[in-house]
């Protein structure tokens, strides 16, 4: 094989399935000589791959974990298996992963042939996931177009429904997504209303990027902070439980309004989630717990928890 290029590629490809390569073996699969393969092993090493040789009689190569990750080579069938699990993981925002999750699906949805974009939407409509339903799905090509048009960064059109069921097309400056943990929100700038907005992404349909670039405007806080702002809008209640575990031990979605005390952790934080979806959230979490405030969420607490001797008994 003479074209570098080429020979280099079918290299790291062969290098990075598990298992070593004998530089002889390397040499008969490409037609070239060990040599070559030395010269070709020190070309990818130059790149950022960590290729380990081992001594022996016939010596060899393999892939190892290095300080950075460089470019991997997928085959088709690593492609799509890669493509719908981020899919699922991006559709139901699984927490800690939601956000690298959407910026992984876009940048290998952006090179997928054809051919293996079709596989995938195949493959993911035929299949069905068993979620934890913390809030509504999200199509993930909802997702990976906002993605995107924030990268780009593009202008981005949609249509939204509001809270009260009005439709509406917009048009915006995507700045950032952010997942609660049990919904995504599109931080934007819409420039028919020339302010900034928050848009829940299950209610956002038909999204595309206009192609037009722009110069992001400065957010005048995080981007997290201001979907909390815009959240307290919404009909949120304020939540205070105290958990027999320390905050360290508390799921994500709670750590973060954690403060220690002397027998465990005391949780405050706003939420509009429905109050029997919350009590039943914080009893999954497998942790003793008591709720201090408001009345109705200890009352939805007290019922499920009825509700659940009566199916043991």
């Amino acid at each position: 094989m003479n074209d570098t290029p080429g020979r280099l590629l079918t290299l790291l490809s062969l290098l990075q399935t598990p298992r070593e390569w004998p530089g002889s073996e390397l040499a008969e699969r490409l037609g070239v000589s060990p040599r070559t393969i030395r010269r070709d092993i020190e070309r990818l090493r130059e790149l950022g791959y960590p290729v380990e040789a081992t001594l022996g009689a016939v010596g060899g190569y393999r892939l190892v974990a290095g300080a950075a990750m460089p470019p991997l080579l997928l085959d088709d069938e690593e492609a799509v298996a890669i493509a719908v699990g981020l899919r699922v993981g991006a559709g139901h925002a699984i927490e800690g992963v939601e956000e690298a999750s959407v910026r992984a699906l876009a940048k290998l949805e952006q090179v997928l042939p054809a051919r293996l974009r079709h596989r995938v939407g195949a493959l993911q409509s035929a299949t069905v996931a068993v979620t934890r339903g913390d809030g509504p799905s999200v199509d993930p090509r909802t997702l990976t177009a906002m993605a995107g048009a924030v990268a780009g960064p593009e202008r981005l059109r949609f249509a939204y429904r509001a809270r009260d069921g009005a439709d509406s097309r917009r048009l915006v400056e995507p700045y950032r997504l952010v997942s609660t943990g049990s919904r995504w929100y599109l931080v934007a700038y819409d420039l028919e209303r020339e302010d900034w907005r928050t848009f829940r992404v299950d209610r956002v349909s038909e999204p595309f990027a206009t192609g037009a670039r722009f110069t992001p405007r400065p957010l005048p806080m995080e981007a997290a902070d201001f979907v909390r702002r815009a959240l307290r809008g919404e009909r949120t209640y304020p939540v205070d439980v105290s958990f027999a575990a320390p905050p360290e031990e508390l799921p994500g979605w709670l750590r973060e309004a954690a403060a220690a005390e002397a027998d465990g952790a005391r949780v405050r934080f706003e939420s509009g989630d429905a109050p029997e979806w919350l009590a039943a959230r914080m009893a999954l979490t497998g942790l003793e717990f008591t709720v201090h405030g408001p009345g109705f969420l200890a009352e939805a607490a007290g019922a499920l928890g009825a509700r659940l001797v009566r199916a043991g008994a």
